[in-house]
């Protein structure tokens, strides 16, 4: 029985906004209603109003937490996907390297935040928490990926492929080949999930070590805003920068999926059943 293919419903889109418009119609609401001061909890109006008047200073800090969360994943891409290939080749290396990478996993990064900056500088300890947050996920799922392809295949691959020579570099020639044509192909799925937890994991770092830093100036992120809000009691300009967090981690899931979508969609289930 052939599949039956369904357009796409707008309620995929209108639904959530309406609710997420609903929630803050609410919001004013009961702010103005019961007369809550703005130090306890600012309305939905003077949040974006406040947001307006101190856009410089929060742009500023949103350009530095970006940019610090960007170079954390593109770290964290190069380095997980570098060392899942070499794990995946060569049994030693994964036994000597993989539980490294398991107890930077599990140490909690609030924890090592501020003995990275005893001994680096404070733009590079920033960075190095962003990074290793999301390294262990993009590591991990690449593993998986290259791990899972099935062994059926894998058989038919050498059989077809078998080097003529034993020697080591045939071998490895071999596995390279293996590598590009069939493990490649197969761990795409799972780098991609891996990469879209990695690309919030990696915000969390940095906003974590921005607070361990806790230092003013010109390349302060939003996380210090938030605190220097706190300390002032200038709350709504902390839920601005709240806003200005929330919307980058939004911005950067769904451009991920978007990348997941375009990548996946002509050939692999999850996609293309989703759109049937």
């Amino acid at each position: 029985m052939a599949p039956v293919r369904t357009q796409s419903s707008p309620l995929k889109i209108v639904l959530p906004l309406a609710v997420f418009a609903a929630a803050v119609a609410a919001w004013e609401a009961i702010v103005r209603l019961k007369g809550i001061p703005p130090y306890i909890l600012p309305a939905p109006s003077l949040i974006a109003t406040t947001m307006v008047a101190d856009w410089l200073l929060l742009q500023a800090s949103l350009l530095t937490t970006l940019g610090t969360t960007l170079a954390g994943l593109a770290l964290a891409v190069v380095g997980g996907v570098g060392l899942a290939v070499l794990l995946s080749l060569s049994r030693i290396v994964e036994y000597s390297l993989y539980p490294f990478a398991v107890v930077l996993q599990v140490t909690p990064v609030i924890a090592i935040a501020p003995l990275l900056l005893i001994y680096m500088p404070q733009d590079v300890a920033v960075l190095a928490c962003a990074w290793l947050v999301a390294f262990f996920p993009v590591l991990s799922n690449t593993m998986l990926g290259l791990q899972s392809v099935d062994r059926n295949l894998m058989e038919l691959f050498e059989l077809y492929g078998a080097p003529t020579s034993q020697s080591p570099l045939a071998r490895l020639g071999a596995r390279l080949k293996a590598l590009w044509y069939l493990r490649r192909p197969a761990a795409l799925p799972a780098f991609l999930a891996g990469l879209r937890i990695a690309g919030g994991l990696s915000l969390i770092g940095a906003v974590v070590a921005e607070m361990a830093a806790g230092s003013a100036g010109a390349g302060s992120g939003l996380a210090y805003r938030i605190i220097e809000s706190q300390y002032r009691l200038n709350i709504p300009r902390l839920f601005a920068a709240l806003v200005l967090l929330a919307a980058t981690g939004i911005g950067l899931f769904l451009a991920l999926a978007a990348l997941n979508h375009l990548l996946l969609r002509r050939w692999h289930e999850s996609i293309v059943r989703r759109d049937r």
